[in-house]
């Protein structure tokens, strides 16, 4: 979020409790949305917090999601409804509406979502497949929404992270984080923000899908 307001842009922000939140803070340049991201409602109320906050919504980052692991037969159908509800639903309603006003606008606009480089590249001792199954249907949806709206100057892109140093991580050991990695060690949140960043301004960039993992995505190490 900072990159985007330090580059002039105007941020709606959401989480289910981002207005409690210690490290972003509303400002005149800077809108906060509570809810929960994978109902229409939530997706609703971000979009019209921008038109009448800031008249406009010319980029859209979709970066909520939720991420664990088990073996496939362990994963319940509550797991796969919360999957499915964050990652994909938390897609759809709030791309829709955007894109919708993309078009009204007649400007253009981008789109970025974060997915993973697990999808493309599974690693043995990291089972994931149901988590998989909502972020390999992420890249598959930027390709086909790219094509769909090239034409409308809308650019449509996902950022695939690896392996993030986060405070997700602050329980995992340093040597399992590195070895995750063909580079021998995770990625930073920067590293993610700059990808984001360099896709929103990239003009001519659509239905890619940025890899930012060390390697991982391509090969065995």
């Amino acid at each position: 979020m900072r990159g985007f307001v330090e580059r002039g842009y105007n941020v709606v922000a959401s989480s289910r409790k981002v207005t409690q939140s210690a490290e972003i803070v509303a400002s005149d340049r800077v809108a906060l949305v509570d809810g929960h991201i994978g109902e229409p409602a939530t997706a609703a109320k971000i979009v019209e917090t921008a038109l009448s906050r800031f008249k406009s919504i010319d980029a859209l980052v979709n970066n909520a999601g939720i991420f664990f692991t088990k073996s496939f037969t362990d994963y319940t159908a509550e797991d796969f409804k919360s999957l499915v509800s964050t990652n994909l639903e938390g897609f759809l309603y709030v791309t829709q509406l955007s894109i919708k006003q993309m078009l009204a606008q007649k400007t253009g606009g981008s789109i970025v979502t974060i997915t993973a480089s697990l999808a493309r590249n599974p690693i043995r001792g990291l089972p994931a497949a149901v988590p998989m199954i909502t972020k390999g249907g992420l890249e598959t949806v930027t390709q086909h929404l790219a094509m769909e709206y090239a034409k409308d100057g809308i650019r449509v892109n996902a950022v695939a992270p690896g392996v993030v140093d986060t405070p997700l991580h602050r329980e995992t050991p340093k040597d399992v984080m590195a070895s995750l990695s063909p580079m021998g060690r995770p990625s930073t949140v920067k590293e993610i923000a700059d990808a984001v960043l360099f896709l929103t301004d990239a003009t001519t960039i659509t239905g890619d899908i940025l890899y930012v993992d060390g390697g991982s995505h391509f090969g065995r190490w």
